[in-house]
């Protein structure tokens, strides 16, 4: 494993800058971390982006461990520790410096505003998200099709998740996408 000092402060520095707008939480910088470690900085491939965003989505613990793996992938375990600083360090210094500042101004019309237009906003980044993994993903006429019928099925029926990352691993496994 290259372990590529120059490239782990580089890449805690792309993510220290998205960091201040992941409304949302991670699932909300993906397109922005996908434009900038694809198709700005050439560190990964479509489909070593999307199998990274996947992989992470089914492991157990927060969404954030995307951007430690994507570290990791990239250049080691620096790279990974310096993703993790770079992603978490800014954000929560700024929701902590300002949190007092908003419970002071609860309940103020601009305050409301602001809350409610949050919330669309953290949804459309989202789906821009699992956009950009679908494209990443899906190589194939085959593969559109079964994550259309995945994100319908997921929309509109009760199912757990782990059926549907199934049913993706099944169709993998016997090359039908």
């Amino acid at each position: 494993m290259n372990w590529n000092w120059d490239l782990a402060f580089a890449l805690a520095y792309e993510l220290a800058q998205m960091s201040l707008f992941a409304v949302g939480g991670a699932a909300s910088v993906i397109p922005d971390l996908h434009r900038r470690i694809v198709e700005n900085r050439g560190w990964a491939t479509e489909s070593r982006f999307a199998e990274m965003v996947g992989f992470s989505q089914v492991a157990p613990g927060p969404n954030m461990l995307v951007v430690s793996l994507i570290g990791w992938k990239i250049a080691g375990f620096p790279a990974a520790l310096a993703a993790f600083i770079g992603m978490c360090t800014p954000s929560s210094v700024l929701v902590y410096g300002l949190s007092r500042f908003w419970e002071r101004h609860r309940g103020r019309r601009w305050n409301q505003s602001l809350t409610a237009a949050l919330g669309p906003i953290a949804i459309g980044l989202t789906l821009a998200s699992g956009y950009l993994v679908t494209l990443g993903a899906g190589g194939s006429p085959a593969a559109f099709v079964l994550i259309g019928v995945i994100a319908a099925a997921t929309l509109f029926t009760r199912l757990h998740p782990i059926w549907f990352i199934g049913l993706g691993a099944v169709a993998g496994l016997a090359g039908w996408v």
